[in-house]
């Protein structure tokens, strides 16, 4: 029996947008998954204020709950390399790209290069501006009037539906 295509897609989720959705289903499609990941860090690197652990993976739980490919997971790792140790494919935006590349999320330049050696396949949302690695598949999506801090701020039609009762606890 083959074993299942699995894709990891890391983040804060704070809150799952839109475009969270329909770059998952694009991964989806495009990469051949069978199931893709929402992977949540406990203390997101280089993030400072976000919801709850418990909030945020109530609406993902709420989000996977009627999408049978879609499941939450909870890491304590930090790296995008150690995140997706054993997947398929990296799923990430290309704003997530240029954070992997920055030197100063690692020790060295060495490390940075170590642990971009270790990467799955990748699949990346483009942004407008902003490059992506060669040799990615580059996911078939418009993100370009979807922000999550637009959607923090109170743009509820960004949100998707099963995460906006968590948004006011």
């Amino acid at each position: 029996m083959k074993e299942p295509k699995r894709g990891a897609y890391p983040g804060t989720f704070d809150p799952p947008t839109v475009a969270h959705l329909a770059i998952a289903e694009a991964a989806l499609s495009q990469c051949g998954l069978d199931r893709i990941d929402l992977i949540v860090n406990r203390a997101p690197l280089g993030k400072q204020e976000v919801r709850p652990l418990a909030t945020r993976l109530a609406m993902l739980e709420a989000v996977a709950a009627t999408r049978p490919w879609l499941s939450v997971v909870v890491t304590d790792d930090l790296h995008l390399a150690d995140i997706a140790e054993g997947y398929d494919v990296l799923i990430l935006g290309a704003d997530k790209w240029a954070q992997v590349l920055d030197p100063a999320f690692y020790g060295s330049t060495a490390d940075r290069d170590d642990a971009v050696a270790r990467l799955p396949q990748l699949a990346v949302a483009p942004r407008h501006g902003l490059s992506t690695p060669d040799g990615a598949v580059v996911l078939d999506v418009d993100l370009s009037h979807v922000s999550s801090t637009a959607a923090r701020a109170g743009h509820a039609e960004l949100v998707l539906p099963e995460a906006v009762p968590f948004l006011e606890s």
